[in-house]
């Protein structure tokens, strides 16, 4: 856990939640949209104080064409100071370009699940294993930092949940390798509180957990709920989605956004935990993010957030609708 900013005398410190975006990402990977658009919304998101983003993919342009122009959004965002910028990557050619466009980190698109491995970057999951461990040796000699995810890493996506078991083999593994950046991905949903908290402790007996990135996705409507366990285990980072949007090019009509970001950030700063963001902007930004025609879901940005002490309540519409004809007793004779 990040440590807890200074306070004034006689106020607890407030644990610092870091949160990445990972919508400029996710969203775009199937929703395509013009460049200036991809750079409006990160500098909108950086003006609601995040910091940390997941910027693009370094992919095949013709399988994902709405992250074709990955090195010009990291060409555009780089500029900007303070910013920790990341992205995923499939190959060396991906890991190669990652580095030329400047980004931090790269993140190998790594599945717990063989069938999508195959389906997603035409590797089984041993393979990619085996593949990873060579790319370990490129990124050192580039100088560009190199995580993993795993995908699926609590099951799915058609098969049932996993848990410390299946993880165990992989965790060992990536160590091995010596990968120890990981991105742990509820990528459909299956988890419940317990169960995030029953694989990130086994994740942690391998790597500290401000190594660990988790990202969960609200498939099944947990996903705030575990952003608040995440938050009380101590992870290093947590990941959002910007209004929930997000999804996977070749797999159209699938719920597959990361949890709502202004959703997370609400509850985080309602449990006492300081995100370091802007509740109103983040609502202004994915309401602006609608209305370029990018699909989204969220709660707060709807009903609006839960008003503070100091708000005057919003006043109260409250009219029955009656019927105006005269009806007759149903006991008249």
């Amino acid at each position: 856990m990040t440590p807890p900013l200074p306070t004034t005398p006689g106020t607890a410190p407030r644990a610092v939640v870091r949160l990445r975006e990972i919508a400029p990402r996710l969203t775009f990977q199937a929703h395509r949209a013009p460049t200036d658009l991809k750079i409006e919304l990160v500098q909108r998101l950086v003006r609601a104080g995040l910091r940390d983003f997941e910027l693009s993919s370094f992919v095949r342009p013709d399988l994902v064409p709405g992250l074709a122009d990955a090195a010009e959004v990291f060409g555009a965002v780089r500029a900007v100071p303070g910013l920790t910028l990341g992205c995923c990557i499939g190959n060396e050619r991906g890991l190669r370009a990652a580095a030329d466009a400047g980004a931090d980190s790269a993140t190998f698109l790594l599945s717990a699940d063989d069938a999508f491995a195959r389906a997603n970057i035409g590797r089984s999951t041993t393979e990619s294993l085996v593949e990873l461990e060579r790319l370990a040796a490129v990124a050192a000699d580039l100088g560009i930092a190199l995580g993993s995810y795993v995908i699926f890493a609590w099951g799915g996506p058609t098969g049932p949940a996993r848990g410390p078991a299946e993880l165990e083999p992989l965790a060992r593994r990536l160590v091995d390798i010596g990968v120890t950046e990981w991105v742990l991905a509820d990528s459909v949903g299956y988890a419940a509180p317990p169960q995030i908290r029953e694989l990130i402790e086994a994740a942690a007996r391998h790597v500290p957990l401000g190594s660990l990135t988790v990202q969960v996705h609200d498939n099944r409507g947990l996903g705030v709920a575990n952003v608040l366990e995440l938050a009380a285990l101590g992870v290093g980072t947590i990941d959002v989605s910007l209004a929930g949007s997000g999804g996977h090019p070749a797999m159209p009509g699938q719920r597959g956004g990361g949890v709502c970001t202004e959703d997370a950030a609400q509850a985080l700063e309602l449990a006492g935990y300081d995100t370091g963001t802007d509740l109103a902007a983040l609502v202004d930004t994915a309401n602006w993010l609608e209305r370029e025609g990018v699909p989204g879901l969220g709660f707060v940005r709807h009903v609006g957030a839960v008003p503070e002490a100091a708000q005057a309540p919003a006043a109260l519409t409250f009219t029955w609708q009656t019927k105006t004809a005269t009806h007759e007793s149903e006991h008249a004779q």
